[in-house]
């Protein structure tokens, strides 16, 4: 604990320490105010060589870097990107909100919009500060901007007497910057927020799909549990007719046949790529693929060609007569406690395991299940729907709760048939692991503080310390680069947790769950890397080596509170660096997607079969959940110390940030990776509400060092704004949420007037995917998977299909699932 707590105060960085004592030298000193050049050196390399390599690979990788372009009709109507080193630069800028609208959805709009109203703030920001701020600084402070003379000692209650002070007048600065500063991101959400939701009606109005047609029924009590009965009680309303009703029923055993069914066929399509040897095949293509690439033949990545190699690949195997290859055999085990074996055709088995499943889900699709208390009730108009929704149905709480429905594809049906209890058991239970997490990410917080301890680094290699001390770029990077690092890894691998827990929250629809995962994201990163720092900062100032408890407890509460103050201007330093990591080093590095170029490898090898290596083919997935908190992040931090002394290069570095994270988040949005979940623009709320709580975390910083200061009548003064930020808060959530939510009747209006009969194919543009089995969509359609879903026999290429099916006929012991020649 001693480690961290040094780690954080910089006046006790514990490289600085023992360096001090090593040879009287102290090279970490610029630990707070830290010596920029070798953070913005690591971070130019890391970025400029990451664009470079990026450009170079754009337009040989086009299955990875314009995934979506390739294979989603929604991004046909975009513009064909050059395959110059740079023409695609301009052609990217040059794409509109609209084409933006139509190609991503709205969910992509918003989060693009946020990088625009970040950039407008933040350059308002940085205008006063140059212009005012830092004038105002750099004479009434010390050679670091911080305020000097009498002001800067008084950390005690006692030393807080106005009396004492003749020139104090230039900290009116904090109170009048806070007040404008407030207003101004107070206007920039109003004007934003309407901006959107203008976009948002109409968009939401001219596109008349099914979801937006249907609404989710939960809390159906008993003796209303049928599909008639629940048409005739909406329709008893008088809004509208009712075209479907789909009532969710307890389908959990043949969800679980369907589940058993894929891991048996799986292992059916290992063995039969065994025997036929379709893997080693499959791994020599990607070698002759490889070859072609690095030759620029096969530059544009197309499939056709892939296939024309495929299908040459696989005749010039056809002397390879799988008959003389013996069959491969699995063991099966019997007998008491499963203590027998022996070993059997695999093929076979397998194969006899896949019809006895097959039988028992076409029993199961048949079968009555007990109904739930979750349905979804399709309108015959957008207005009816509407209607439902905003309205109260019942007057029986927790009864016939209608909310909007998500889209078919978004639905989690193994979610549908939960109780209300078992939802909530399992929601607070993810809730408490969460919480219970923060103690985890403390005690991962303190082993990198004693890692960075000169002392422990001598331990293991006096060398190394010797080093250190004497190099003071060596020392910088111990200090600045290697924490600011480990945090960027944690802020890319911790989501991936969140996004497990929230799966397992038992919500409904993806798109709920991608919502958790962006405020669990958002509650890691701002406890963690804002909140927890600055305790520990300020446990820093009390620590002395010793009796640690008993100094904090001669320590009165406005002590403490101008400790809290004094740690959160300290770490002002550790901030811009990070951001500085974040917005030139880091966000440039995004562009290479180094997680999916890294495990592509991991997958190729772990490959076996056709249907293996078409799941390698699928392009990266973004996922709001893991991007969204972190800028979230970024920008409270750029408000919580906008007046604050050295905020000039914070704010100048977050404005970078937020021009680069935005072109480069367009690009992946449009043309590389795939977002499946539509939650019709909902977390626009969620950013506007995560600006209100870094307003309120600006007041009470704001307040903290002026009472640091001994200004405290002057503290007094941002009760009032404190006050009328949560005010506006509530206002917003009354006035601004709901249009965020619904479609108003009137919006619906007036697009039934502009639409035109034969634009019907059009309004339908918003589903970007379709998915038709049995001659049913799944993605205009409530309907259950499971229930409708095809019974597929095995993936094999066609060469081998022939084979193997030259090899059934003649075979009286291959009487199993047939094959199909799908590769």
């Amino acid at each position: 604990m001693a480690n961290l707590l040094a780690f954080i105060d910089g006046s006790k960085h514990p490289v600085a320490e023992a360096c001090r004592k090593h040879n009287g030298t102290d090279p970490l000193h610029d630990y707070i105010t830290p010596n920029k050049s070798s953070q913005l050196v690591l971070s130019l390399a890391l970025g400029l060589t990451s664009f470079l390599v990026f450009c170079l690979l754009r337009p040989r990788w086009t299955g990875l870097y314009a995934a979506r372009k390739k294979q989603k009709n929604a991004a046909a109507k975009l513009p064909e990107l050059p395959k110059s080193l740079f023409g695609w630069i301009p052609v990217l800028y040059r794409i509109t909100e609209e084409e933006v609208l139509e190609s991503a959805g709205l969910d992509a709009f918003v989060f693009l919009r946020f990088f625009k109203l970040a950039i407008k703030y933040l350059a308002f920001v940085l205008f006063f500060v140059l212009s005012v701020i830092l004038p105002v600084h750099s004479i009434y402070g010390d050679e670091e901007g911080k305020p000097k003379g009498k002001e800067a000692l008084l950390f005690a209650a006692e030393e807080s007497d106005d009396k004492d002070r003749q020139h104090d007048a230039y900290l009116w600065v904090y109170v009048v910057f806070a007040y404008l500063f407030t207003a101004a991101a107070i206007y920039l959400i109003i004007t934003e927020t309407n901006h959107v939701i203008k976009v948002r009606q109409k968009y939401l109005s001219m596109h008349s799909t099914v979801t937006d047609r249907t609404i989710r029924l939960s809390g159906i009590p008993i003796h209303l549990r049928s599909e008639q009965t629940i048409k005739d009680a909406i329709e008893n309303l008088q809004i509208g007719k009712v075209e479907s009703v789909t009532l969710c029923k307890k389908w959990h055993e043949l969800d679980s046949l369907i589940d058993q069914r894929m891991a048996t066929l799986r292992k059916l399509e290992e063995v039969w790529t065994v025997y036929l040897g379709y893997s080693r095949r499959a791994r020599k293509l990607e070698s002759v693929r490889r070859r072609h690439i690095a030759r620029g033949e096969e530059a544009s990545g197309d499939r056709d060609e892939v296939e024309s190699l495929l299908h040459m690949n696989e005749e010039a195997s056809l002397e390879d007569d799988p008959a003389i290859r013996p069959r491969p055999a699995t063991r099966l085990w019997y007998g008491f406690l499963n203590l027998q074996s022996r070993k059997i055709d695999a093929i076979d088995y397998y194969e006899e395991q896949l019809r006895k499943v097959d039988e028992s889900i076409k029993t199961a699709r048949v079968k009555e299940y007990a109904p739930a208390s979750l349905a979804f009730v399709t309108l015959d108009s957008i207005a009816a729907c509407q209607m439902a929704i905003q309205a109260i149905i019942d007057p029986a709480p927790l009864q016939l709760i209608a909310n909007p429905a998500p889209a078919p594809e978004d639905v989690v049906w193994r979610n549908t048939y939960l109780s209300r209890r078992h939802r909530m058991i399992k929601a607070w239970t993810v809730t408490l692991f969460v919480a219970l997490l923060t103690i985890v990410w403390w005690a991962i917080f303190i082993p990198l503080a004693v890692f960075l301890n000169i002392e422990a680094i001598g331990k293991v290699s006096p060398s190394l310390k010797d080093f250190l001390c004497a190099h003071e770029t060596a020392a910088n990077l111990v200090g600045t680069t290697l924490p600011t690092l480990a945090l960027s890894l944690m802020l890319v691998l911790v989501p991936y947790l969140y996004d497990w827990l929230s799966n397992l929250q038992g919500m409904t629809s993806q798109g709920d769950a991608e919502m958790s995962v962006i405020s669990k994201n958002f509650f890691f990163t701002f406890f963690n890397l804002f909140v927890s720092f600055t305790l520990f900062g300020t446990a820093s100032q009390f620590y002395k080596g010793s009796g640690f408890w008993d100094y904090l407890k001669e320590l009165g509460p406005g002590q403490i509170t101008s400790k809290l103050a004094g740690s959160l201007s300290n770490l002002s330093g550790f901030y811009t660096n990070l951001i500085l990591l974040q917005a030139i080093g880091l966000s440039p590095f995004r562009l290479l997607e180094f997680g999916a170029v890294t495990l592509y490898p991991i997958g190729l090898m772990g490959s076996k079969t056709p249907r293996d290596y078409a799941e390698l083919m699928y392009p990266p997935i973004f996922s709001y959940g893991f991007y969204l908190p972190q800028i979230q992040f970024i920008f409270l931090i750029c408000v919580v110390y906008s007046v604050l002394p050295n905020s000039e290069w914070m704010l100048l570095y977050g404005i970078i940030y937020f021009l680069v994270s935005a072109f480069i988040y367009k690009y992946q949005l449009l043309y590389a990776m795939d977002h499946r979940h539509f939650s019709t623009g909902r977390a626009w709320v969620m950013i506007c509400n995560r600006i209100t709580v870094a307003l309120l975390v600006f007041h009470v910083t704001m307040a903290s060092q002026l009472a640091l200061l001994g200004a405290w009548r002057r503290a007094i003064l941002m009760i009032p704004l404190f006050i009328a930020t949560v005010w506006f808060s509530i206002i917003y959530s009354r006035t601004y949420e709901p249009l965020m939510k619904f479609i108003s009747l009137r919006s619906l209006r007036d697009a039934q007037d502009e639409r035109h009969e034969n634009d019907s194919a059009e309004r339908e543009h918003r589903t970007s995917t379709s998915v038709e089995i049995n001659g049913r969509d799944l993605t205009r359609t409530y309907v259950n998977p499971s229930l409708v879903i095809p019974l597929e026999d095995v993936w094999l290429s066609k060469a081998e299909a022939q084979q193997a099916s030259f090899m059934i006929d003649g075979n009286e012991n291959g009487n199993g699932g047939g094959i199909d020649g799908q590769v």
